[in-house]
């Protein structure tokens, strides 16, 4: 979990309490480039002023330190797994189809045959391994 900081949770009570940049900065006697200034995290509100800013958003200075938790970002799904889990699935099935077509027409010398059944063989073995772990 990612913690929200101070200064996105100072823009998210202003703008619950349906305030402007300008009015919470006359609120709190500052310019409305300080208010900006806190909610994109360049500086922060002086600790004294603290009380007056929880007071206007109507809550506790603990509650407003207590910064909301975001959810962290779901992992992407892993397009190349998905490629090479398929991929490792169909060349010995291509492979193994190619081999007995070529077989039924003749058209396939002995070596041939060999290689195709190696190359199907190393892919389903790749493909064990991946599973046991």
């Amino acid at each position: 979990m990612n913690n929200q900081t101070l200064g996105t949770m100072i823009a998210t009570l202003r703008k619950e309490n349906n305030m402007t940049q300008r009015q919470l900065a006359e609120k709190m006697g500052v310019t409305d480039k300080a208010v900006s200034k806190w909610e994109r995290d360049l500086s922060c509100p002086d600790v004294d002023s603290l009380p007056r800013l929880a007071e206007i958003f109507g809550i506790t200075v603990d509650e407003m330190l207590r910064v909301k938790e975001t959810p962290a970002p779901q992992p992407k799904e892993d397009k190349l797994g998905k490629i090479m889990d398929i991929a490792l699935k169909a060349i010995p099935l291509a492979m193994g189809v190619t081999l007995v077509v070529s077989s039924a027409l003749g058209s396939i010398d002995m070596y041939s045959g060999f290689t195709m059944t190696g190359i199907a063989l190393f892919c389903i073995s790749i493909k064990n391994l991946e599973n046991k772990e």
